[in-house]
């Protein structure tokens, strides 16, 4: 594998392995890796004739300082488990190669209600700050093909949004959540939480499930109703929002 800092040297790189007529898969990350990007890596280098993975804990996207400040890093666990997986590029800018004019948005992307509503709601700014993002490493990269983790279902369709918005030449690829066998969602957030919290943030997949078994043939308001009861029996003392919603529109069913 070889790790790149800097764009022009990376992009050196991938103009003459595309010349040579080479697919390029791209999976970007934040870091902190888990099985859930690995399984994102793999379904590249099946796809793809190159593989790029880069780590960039993007500021913008973070509307809370404190959750930005206490992001885990782990980049020498990452390369290695990025080498071990046959990744063949990994990118690893600092923050003045993606911003090199400061990090106030050049422009404002126009997502309507994808960014106003569920957790955009309770996130102000935060998918403007992952287009930012992702459009600059679109177009650093230039992928044929870039790969995403279901578990950010709403994230996913901002960035196709965006795709659509900025008439982007790839192809976005959505790969199905990895769990651990507790149920949770494998998250690099989850490094956070010691044993008791892990335990105790599996309600949200039992939430989850028990809509799935109960939802069909019965009033949706009482299934999500006792969904919430779950999480918050498991301890938690609200939930900002459980929604039953339409899967391409995200309206509330």
């Amino acid at each position: 594998m070889i790790l790149y800092k800097y764009i022009k040297d990376i992009q050196l790189k991938l103009s003459k392995l595309k010349q040579e007529q080479k697919t390029v898969g791209f999976v970007p990350t934040m870091g902190a890796l888990h099985k859930g990007h690995l399984s994102l890596i793999e379904a590249s280098r099946q796809q793809n004739d190159i593989t790029v993975c880069s780590i960039f804990v993007n500021p913008t996207q973070f509307n809370d300082k404190n959750d930005f400040a206490n992001y885990p890093v782990t980049i020498e666990k990452d390369i290695l488990q990025l080498t071990e997986k046959g990744t063949d590029i990994l990118f690893l800018p600092p923050v003045t190669e993606m911003y090199p004019d400061g990090m106030m948005a050049a422009k404002h992307y126009e997502l309507g209600k994808l960014e106003t509503i569920l957790e955009g709601k309770y996130r102000p700014g935060h998918f403007q700050g992952v287009c930012q993002v992702v459009h600059r490493l679109f177009s650093i990269v230039q992928p044929h093909k870039a790969y995403f983790g279901q578990k950010d279902y709403q994230q996913c369709m901002v960035i196709k949004k965006l795709a659509e918005l900025e008439q982007l030449d790839v192809d976005i690829i959505v790969h199905p959540t990895v769990r651990e066998s507790s149920g949770l969602a494998m998250s690099s957030r989850n490094m956070r939480l010691n044993e008791e919290e892990k335990e105790r943030a599996t309600a949200l997949y039992k939430a989850l499930t028990h809509i799935k078994e109960n939802a069909l043939g019965r009033n949706l308001q009482m299934a999500k109703k006792e969904a919430v009861q779950i999480i918050i029996d498991a301890g938690f003392e609200k939930t900002d929002y459980l929604e039953i919603a339409d899967a391409q529109t995200l309206d509330p069913v």
